[in-house]
């Protein structure tokens, strides 16, 4: 190494799910080279549901992930919904969306405040910064335990639930019952709200790039389970045409595939991106925060993203009040699916971004092809992308301050490799 050169290493990123690596070259102040390495092994499951019948397809794929398991779920039920016609019960489809509610509930409170926000405040962990401010990490693990105990509810456990199906549900609640979370919904509402206020006053870094936003865009509510593929650049696209607008390479560098949009490049997914395209369809009270704490869109400052996470879970919160209020049983918790063969396609939005699944079935039902594209996967070029703009000034500072920026930037798309195929060890060399 020459007096020049510099090696910046980090040989595990916490507060991240999953193993990988990150390379940083640079010839005097010009970034040449940025490699966001996934080495942990694939995990197959495309081709292990080759074979399978349509219906065990929800329960494997909710194996992807222990954090969002539901978002895997209800992308393959939509898909094989949508290829047999099925036509849902509109209580069950309040139902799925209470469901999902549960879900980003708890994966935002986990990342907000247990992964990203101690990067903000200077700690290692959540740990310590619940020494400094206890009521907020507290205030913060009880949503998450009502995000929890919401997807218990509808699916039968926290971790992997079983009792969603491609028509429905295999079993839902009782009126009764689901009045029983109101109580603390109400309480949910306006600990959310103050975590909002909360995250507003961080400090966030000057940083703001000409991205791409996509994500799902419904006619009459916050997108979830249903609705186009839109983005801030003109894209409008059925869930159909997916695979004719973006692709997917691999590198090199990655067991992980790298998305772009065809002739145009990277794109962010994420909690960012739906609220730049959806703010309108946020409910009013989580409009008046946002208004309160002075946040605009479109927001292009990927270290905000905390406070769209934050803000999605105060929405949540809301919607789930609504759907409670509003809900009837409905007569059948599932109808019986026409089989038939075809192309099935289903994307909905898991906390970290779109979540885009496609099946080839035979007459049978049985699994002839599968593709999931995960939104870590969507979002790995424009990682990459955000490290090399931020590099040069980056660099400037000492040490371990670079590399605690480093990390920071990552964690602002909380990746979870291990739905990619997994994070980070960090090496900079400079000449």
């Amino acid at each position: 190494m020459t007096a020049r050169e510099r090696e910046y290493r980090v040989d595990y990123l916490a507060r991240v799910e999953g193993e990988g690596a990150l390379y940083i070259k640079l010839m005097g102040r010009e970034v040449v080279d940025v490699k966001f390495r996934i080495f942990e092994p694939p995990r197959l499951f495309e081709a292990l549901l080759v074979g399978r019948m349509y219906y065990d397809v929800p329960d494997i794929t909710a194996r992807i992930c222990g954090i969002c398991p539901i978002a895997y779920q209800m992308s393959s039920i939509h898909a094989f919904e949508k290829l047999f016609r099925v036509a849902i019960d509109p209580a069950v489809r309040s139902l799925r969306r209470l469901y999902y509610s549960g879900e980003w509930i708890e994966s935002h409170m986990l990342h907000a405040f247990l992964l990203h926000a101690p990067d903000f405040l200077g700690y290692d962990d959540a740990v310590k910064m619940a020494k400094k401010h206890p009521e907020v990490v507290k205030n913060a693990l009880k949503l998450k335990k009502l995000g929890n105990d919401i997807v218990a509810l509808l699916g039968g456990r926290e971790i992997h639930p079983v009792a969603a199906c491609v028509g429905g549900f295999y079993r839902v609640p009782s009126k009764r019952v689901l009045a029983g979370m109101k109580e603390r919904l109400v309480e949910g509402l306006e600990i959310a709200g103050r975590l909002l206020e909360w995250v507003a006053d961080l400090d966030f870094p000057d940083f703001e790039q000409d991205y791409e936003f996509v994500a799902l865009r419904h006619p009459d509510e916050y997108p979830m389970n249903e609705g186009r593929i839109v983005s801030n650049k003109g894209l409008d696209i059925a869930v159909e045409q997916y695979e004719d607008y973006f692709a997917e390479e691999q590198m090199p560098h990655s067991n992980a595939l790298h998305s772009y949009i065809i002739g145009r490049g990277a794109y962010m997914v994420g909690p960012l991106s739906r609220i730049n395209l959806n703010y309108d369809k946020l409910h009013d009270r989580t409009k008046e925060v946002l208004r309160a704490i002075g946040f605009k869109v479109p927001c292009r400052n990927p270290f905000k993203s905390i406070i769209a996470r934050v803000a999605e879970t105060h929405y949540a919160v809301e919607e789930s009040l609504r759907i409670i209020d509003e809900y009837v049983e409905p007569p059948s918790p599932r109808v019986e699916p026409q089989v038939r063969a075809g192309r099935a396609h289903g994307c909905t939005e898991a906390p970290r971004g779109i979540l885009y699944h496609r099946y080839d079935v035979d007459d049978e039902g049985r699994i002839l092809s599968a593709k999931i594209v995960p939104p870590t996967a969507q979002n790995q070029k424009r990682i990459e992308e955000d490290l090399k703009a931020l590099a040069p000034e980056i660099m400037r500072l000492p040490r371990s301050q670079a590399i605690w920026r480093f990390e920071q930037a990552v964690r602002n798309y909380d990746p979870c490799i291990s739905c990619s195929v997994h994070f980070l060890k960090l090496e900079i060399e400079e000449e």
